[in-house]
């Protein structure tokens, strides 16, 4: 069965809640204020029964223009549209006004009715007939049939009625396989149950005891109960007019214009990418930084309109735009919405969203047009690939682009496959996907900093992981950095040789002088056994070139050929090596070993002794235990 949304629209006093009241038998007028003016102020609902057993939603919306940012809140879920014009009056202001909003919303499937016609000859109602045509010429409603009613004769209503089962039966089925989603249009409290709230469900179903999350502010509920027209449901489907009862939130907690849905199924943001149209007929103009007021859904905010091209929006003219909003919402890619004036107030244009988290733009920057291109034109793998490439900088995860393009994350894995097999992306870890050119261009930033590195210290085999990692993504977590440095390595770009990165044809090259100075170098620290000559004794040693010394000092060590215990001692490995063992061997047989012991068993100096147990003890092998050490 087909959940559908029918919504009326039109000017002040041209019959729209005496229309549904004459369908339905229900009165959606509710509020004392709207019964004693007779016009509808808040949203209000009522019910169709349909022949095959289920009920369409009908959402009264004001007509009058201070409530005409009500009626934007019922606007977002219809379905199917009846514009209503009196016959004794004609096409009004907000006649106008609402056909403009309904057609920036890009509502398809609708019908013109004319109301009052006992109020009024066959001549006038010719005359506005003829009017109403022309206004809606070049609109969604230019085919559509106009049925003359009168609510208080019962004339044309069951044509009427007749017509929208007809049109229902065409529209297309709704999105259930997709995380829910309730814009709040009321929210109160009710003894002996809590808070409430009601709204229209535009996408998926909802289930007694779901956790929800509120956006924003992601504050997590429990669903204790749903109702659909009155009647308690355990499921509630896209398309349904939805009361819902909630468990751990407090009517302070949710407001008019939050949106309930599945936890972590959204992002919110205070930017959002857009396609902005200007009305055909809109007397004022959208200027870069324009000031003006944003609706979506039941949410009302202030934005300032940064035009991406072009100064100037005129009547019935488009472009991209970066809204910047004064206050958070949470949207999807896809959705609609609309601008009105920031003073005086009136609806000037609207659009649609193409990337709800996007980041800040620059007017003219062609590239980022292009991306703009691509989200309003292109399939989901397209902007798959477009949310990576513009997530690689801040090594975003897919599962944001899922929510950023509102896919699945599964769906979103097997496009970054496809991709990624196609040769645009790259894997890094796990759900973490590297658009090629950012992988590229940060692999030659890599290749900079090694070469660099080499450049400096051409006698060591690499530079040491972490100091890579602290240099190439200081900011980035070690997993990420650690992924990125493996991919590397796998496309053959740096060698990773015991924790030593290097480029990839990097090979330690040494001359004449080099070569002497090492096997000298190597020769000092054996024949120094335990007790070694300092550095700077064994460098002096070297000649006049000491940034060579230096240098292969450095090699010998970063090779392991020598193991640096402090600034001024090196014992060459294999002395080193022994040493640990023997120390090892007498803690195990006697429990601990003291430093005088270590002295002795050496043959060296208390001086050397003592370095060897620091060196132990900062590498975890000992720990000292009193004036002892003992095995860690």
């Amino acid at each position: 069965m087909n959940n559908i949304i029918i919504g009326t629209a039109g000017h002040v006093d041209h019959g729209k809640t005496c229309l549904i009241r004459a369908l339905t038998g229900i009165e959606t007028d509710r509020l004392r204020e709207e019964k004693k003016r007779g016009i509808t102020i808040e949203l209000g609902f009522a019910y169709l029964d349909l022949p095959d057993g289920g009920r369409a939603g009908i959402i009264d919306v004001p007509g009058h223009e201070k409530f005409v940012r009500n009626m934007l809140a019922g606007a977002g879920g219809i379905d199917l549209a009846l514009l209503i014009v009196a016959a004794d009056e004609g096409v009004m202001p907000q006649t106008v006004e609402h056909l403009g909003i309904l057609s920036l919303l890009e509502i398809q499937h609708g019908i013109i009715v004319l109301t009052k016609t006992d109020m009024v000859d066959e001549d006038w109602r010719e005359l506005v007939a003829e009017d109403i045509r022309s206004q809606v010429k070049g609109t969604f409603l230019e085919d559509a049939p106009l049925i003359p009613v009168s609510s208080y004769t019962g004339e044309g209503i069951e044509e009427l009625r007749q017509e929208i089962f007809r049109q229902i039966s065409l529209l297309g089925g709704k999105k259930l396989d997709i995380p829910f989603r309730i814009p709040v249009d009321r929210v109160f409290s009710m003894e002996g149950f809590g808070t409430v709230i009601t709204g229209t469900m535009i996408e998926g179903q909802l289930k007694e005891g779901d956790e929800v999350m509120l956006y924003p502010g992601e504050k997590m509920g429990k669903v204790r109960n749903i109702q659909v027209h009155s009647q308690s449901v355990g499921t509630a489907y896209a398309g349904q007019r939805v009361a819902v009862n909630f468990s751990n939130l407090k009517k302070s907690d949710i407001q008019r214009g939050d949106v309930v849905a599945v936890p972590g199924s959204m992002h919110t943001t205070m930017m959002v990418d857009v396609r902005l149209n200007v009305l055909k007929d809109a007397k004022r103009v959208i200027k870069n930084t324009s000031r003006l007021h944003f609706y979506h859904g039941s949410r009302e905010v202030l934005c300032k309109a940064v035009l991406l091209e072009g100064d100037v929006l005129e009547a019935g003219q488009s472009a991209f735009a970066q809204l910047r909003l004064e206050e958070e919402v949470a949207l999807k890619a896809g959705d609609h919405f609309v601008v009105r004036f920031y003073s005086p107030l009136e609806t000037v244009g609207g659009g649609v969203v193409l990337d709800p988290s996007p980041f800040k733009r620059r007017r003219g920057d062609e590239q980022a047009l292009e991306g703009l291109r691509v989200l309003e034109k292109g399939s989901l793998k397209d902007k798959i690939e477009q949310g990576i490439r513009e997530g690689s900088t801040h090594y975003r995860l897919l599962d944001f682009v899922a929510v950023q393009f509102g896919t699945s994350l599964e769906e979103a894995r097997a496009l970054a496959r496809e991709l990624e097999q196609e040769g645009k992306i790259v894997r890094i870890a796990g759900d973490l996907y590297l658009h090629r050119d950012f992988a590229e261009a940060q692999g030659k930033r890599l290749s900079e900093i090694l070469r660099e590195y080499h450049t400096a210290n051409p006698l060591k085999e690499g530079m040491k992981k972490e100091e890579v990692r602290t240099r190439f993504l200081p900011r980035q977590e070690q997993a990420v950095a650690d992924g990125m440095l493996a991919y590397y390595e796998k496309v053959e770009r740096i060698k990773i040789v015991n924790g030593l990165v290097s480029l990839f044809k990097f090979k330690v090259k040494l001359d004449e002088e080099a070569s002497r100075m090492m096997k000298e170098m190597e020769k000092i620290y054996l024949d120094g056994g335990y007790a070694p000559p300092a550095t700077e004794d064994v460098l002096a040693q070297m000649g006049k070139d000491q940034k060579k010394a230096q240098q292969v000092h450095n090699a010998l060590i970063g090779a392991g050929i020598l193991v640096r215990m402090d600034a001024q001692i090196c014992f060459a490995r294999q002395h080193y090596d022994e040493a640990v063992e023997q120390i090892k061997e007498q803690i195990r047989a006697q429990g601990q070993i003291t430093l005088g012991e270590v002295r002795d068993l050496l043959g060296t100096s208390r001086k050397y002794a003592m370095v060897i147990l620091e060196t132990l003890d900062r590498e975890k092998v000992t720990k000292k235990v009193g004036d002892a050490r003992v095995l860690l």
